[in-house]
């Protein structure tokens, strides 16, 4: 069975089209058969004003009807959308939310930080990890960045802080921001524990991709800091032309590197792994576990 899994973020809406299989070791895996990212910037409008304005409530809707189309064509068993930070946070989320679903017969979930992380990590027990020690997953989105902390593969800790490259770039992140991430961390972990970090979104994955490293190989805390030092200086244009990265990914990596430098360092951490999953894989294999 094919599923299909929308997932409207601050800076992009996706559609992954996928199935789950079994491998050779009889474990389970997401194959991914189409992944479609448009990056509509709903952040932009919200972060700024508040709400989303009548233009870009045009293209969000052109874009679920898109997504729409897509998924009849690849014929799939079921489709489900999900809305993160810029939806939650718009005046008139709820207001889109039933117009598109008027319009598209799509009916677009506004979910909160809590059931994100819930999604995305239904899928982390299908990678081969070691999730016997103790774990932290750092999930930067273009809103707000998920911190959650386990122990013996079970959640011990988690918060959602409103920190997210669009509003870095905005200037719309308080340094008391900052200093509430610090003390969580400092509250909820222990210095003498090494911990494995994690890191999901779609800016760590095109960062593990920029150094080279193959599936599951860590990027280093010196790494990061040496790239965000190179990048940094350029203009978007030349970040587009060194790095080969489209306009919406060059404006926002010194945000992304600044953000999971800073929580490394504060993690007392020198590595980060880069499993390339996120919220539609986790929306993916949510639909298999209700249709099997």
């Amino acid at each position: 069975m094919r599923f299909g899994a929308i997932d409207i973020g601050t800076n992009a809406a996706r559609l992954l089209i996928g199935e789950v299989l079994t491998n050779e070791k009889g474990s389970k895996f997401i194959k991914k058969i189409s992944y479609t990212r448009i990056p509509l910037r709903l952040g932009v409008d919200v972060f700024d004003k508040g709400r989303i304005k009548t233009k870009k409530q045009i293209e969000f809707t052109k874009t679920i009807k898109a997504f729409k189309l897509i998924s009849e064509v690849f014929e799939v068993t079921d489709l489900r959308a999900c809305a993160t930070s810029a939806m939650r946070e718009a005046e008139n989320g709820i207001e889109i939310q039933r117009q598109i679903l008027k319009d598209t017969g799509v009916n677009i979930e506004i979910i909160d930080g809590a059931e994100e992380a819930k999604l995305i990590f239904s899928t982390f027990f299908l990678l081969d990890f070691d999730y016997t020690k103790p774990l932290v997953v750092v999930d930067v989105g273009g809103g707000s960045t998920e911190i959650t902390i386990f122990k013996n593969g079970k959640i011990v800790s988690a918060k959602s802080f409103k920190i997210g490259t669009i509003r870095l770039l905005q200037g719309k992140v308080k340094d008391s921001v900052w200093g509430k991430v610090n003390e969580w961390i400092s509250s909820n972990t222990d210095k003498s524990t090494s911990y494995q970090i994690l890191g999901t979104g779609g800016n760590i994955n095109k960062i593990h991709k920029l150094f080279g490293k193959e599936y599951m190989k860590a990027i280093y805390l010196d790494e990061l800091n040496e790239l965000l030092q190179d990048v940094e200086p350029l203009t978007v244009k030349q970040r587009m032309k060194t790095y080969n990265l489209k306009q919406d990914r060059a404006d926002v990596i010194v945000p992304a590197l600044t953000i999971y430098t800073r929580i490394l360092s504060q993690l007392n951490a020198y590595k980060i792994y880069a499993p390339k999953i996120g919220l539609s894989d986790g929306i993916i294999y949510e639909l298999y576990k209700r249709h099997i």
